[in-house]
């Protein structure tokens, strides 16, 4: 194998134009699926990205009514749905790709918000437990945050967004300030940010809408004080942190069928005191808790934009395809150049198996350093392009292995046909020849 390896390198670099040219065709189809698929696979992380933010991992599960989020509507709630009990979180937070878990309570509208005279309407209120801020990806920017002693004593406290703050405040500081929430005051005592920097450059509202998205402002209050605000308890909502991206969908999933258990319980409870009104409440409401599916819709695009871009890859194939029939032609050349060789070798002894070795080693030789070099152009125009069109690429090992694996294939393939004209030359004839 070494000696014709050793050969076919020998034969390569006694005629490297005609090598350099035969190969060019390897070269161009490797170099163009290679820059193809480093910008398909860049383009996939950047739709991720964009829909599902910079490794936050954050899947939101909110108690649906049908096909839009539940709002309580004044002075009512819906009884078939119970306060979440903390076992469930802990069920939640056990799961295996999970890594942590929060409940929370929100309205996107609040009837008296002010601070001052005025107006915060528009500004969105959630109800939080002491793990919101870290799984939601939130951090104190100024201030501090809730203390175990303010969850549990009911505190008024609150703590505001950095729009609310810039829209709200003018450049005050608004740590100490006081705002009235449905007529209770409560003393702002921080401001949080987002832990990323990250802004997503895909913004439609109805397919991609994430907790941490809304560009009016939130203002987030202890949960213990919800009763305080509206005198009843309201329905909770949830986000998890996956372990990882590819975990959010299953975690989400997971995640809501636990909670789907507590409003199954409560409606069979009070079914049995009240003929079922509870379970016929459910489901004339269709109230059921059900988690983003931002990573499908992610995984949706990926695929449209996969299956159009397998299309150029077929495309660029076909230059594999030209290059191969040029290993054949340069192949059959080679055979007839060398025609008293072989002849030679078979007097000697040589076997047919020999001779068809040794040329189809040097169309693999010749083809796997085609691919290389391709391999090479194609990472180097796929850098070209992500600096001229700022598009994001992701340069695949597998796809590399692949490719240079192919290059070797084509070689044998195309190989194949002058190296059984080598073989089966008859060395009488093969001597004779002029």
């Amino acid at each position: 194998m070494f000696e014709n390896i050793r050969l076919s390198l020998q034969g390569i670099l006694s005629h490297k134009i005609r090598s350099f040219l035969t190969m060019l065709g390897i070269i161009i189809g490797i170099a163009a699926i290679i820059a193809i698929v480093s910008i398909i696979e860049g383009t996939k992380e950047m739709i991720k990205k964009n829909l599902i933010g910079a490794g936050n991992n954050t899947v939101q599960i909110r108690l649906m009514q049908g096909d839009y989020p539940y709002e309580p509507g004044y002075m009512q709630t819906a009884d078939s749905v119970r306060v979440i009990a903390p076992s469930y979180k802990q069920r939640i937070s056990e799961l295996k790709e999970v890594e942590r878990c929060t409940l929370y309570r929100k309205r996107d509208y609040v009837e008296s918000f002010y601070y001052m005279n005025k107006s915060l309407q528009g500004t969105g209120l959630v109800g939080i437990d002491e793990d919101y801020l870290d799984t939601a990806g939130l951090d104190i920017a100024q201030g501090v945050g809730f203390s175990e002693k303010q969850h549990k004593e009911f505190a008024k406290v609150a703590l505001i967004d950095e729009s609310v703050a810039r829209s709200t405040f003018d450049g005050e500081d608004p740590v100490g300030k006081i705002i009235d929430i449905s007529g209770e005051p409560f003393t702002v005592i921080g401001v949080v940010t987002k832990r990323s920097g990250f802004e997503p450059t895909i913004n439609s509202v109805e397919d991609y809408y994430t907790y941490n998205q809304a560009k009016s402002g939130q203002v987030y209050i202890p949960t213990e004080d919800w009763s305080i605000c509206f005198q009843y308890d309201e329905p909770q909502h949830c986000i998890i942190q996956a372990v990882n991206t590819d975990s959010m969908t299953a975690a989400g999933k997971k995640a809501a069928d636990i909670l789907n258990e507590n409003i199954r319980i409560t409606a069979a409870s009070r079914g049995e005191e009240e003929n079922s009104e509870a379970a016929m409440e459910m489901a004339a409401n269709k109230l059921e808790y059900k988690s983003e599916s931002l990573l499908e819709q992610a995984k949706a695009m990926q695929d449209l934009s996969q299956s159009t871009n397998k299309m150029l890859i077929w495309i660029a194939s076909i230059s594999l395809l030209v290059g191969g029939i040029g290993v054949m032609n340069i192949m059959l050349v080679s055979v007839t150049e060398r025609t008293r060789e072989i002849g030679l070798k078979k007097a000697l002894g040589a076997r047919k198996r020999r001779i068809l070795w040794q040329f189809l080693t040097e169309a693999a030789v010749l083809t796997s350093i085609g691919g290389l070099i391709g391999v090479l152009t194609g990472i180097g125009l796929a850098t070209v392009i992500a600096h001229l069109t700022e598009m994001q690429v992701a340069i695949s090992g597998k796809a590399i292995a692949i490719s240079v694996v192919f290059s070797i294939v084509v070689g044998v393939v195309f190989g194949l046909l002058p190296s059984v004209k080598a073989a089966k030359l008859n060395p009488i004839d093969a001597l004779r020849y002029e």
